[in-house]
């Protein structure tokens, strides 16, 4: 059987996430997190959608056993962006946008 908790787990610590920082990110209650882990429950399907909203990645992915994406970034180092660019303000993101985007048309 497949341990959601775990694979949680693996990919909060894989981001440097706290437990408070990931539910601050997903817009689930850390005291729902808190619970999933000590009464052994898994999430429902829209928290869990949240959740890989917040890691960036698809339930397809969540649920994946790959470690290694298709452009040769492994999880951590595409979580560890994703994180930080979650930080960013809405000004700052477009701003990246437009630098990557430059970088790219070169």
């Amino acid at each position: 059987m497949f341990d959601a908790l775990g694979r949680i787990s693996e990919l909060r610590q894989a981001r440097r996430l706290s437990v408070y920082k990931l539910a601050k990110l997903a817009d689930v209650p850390q005291s729902t997190i808190v619970t999933w882990y000590n009464k052994n429950r898994y999430p429902s399907i829209d928290k869990l959608e949240s959740i890989c909203n917040a890691f960036g990645i698809t339930l397809s992915e969540f649920f994946s056993d790959a470690d290694q994406l298709d452009n040769g970034k492994t999880d951590a180092e595409l979580a560890d962006l994703n994180s930080k660019y979650l930080l960013l303000t809405d000004y700052q993101k477009e701003a990246l946008m437009k630098v990557i985007d430059a970088f790219i048309h070169e």
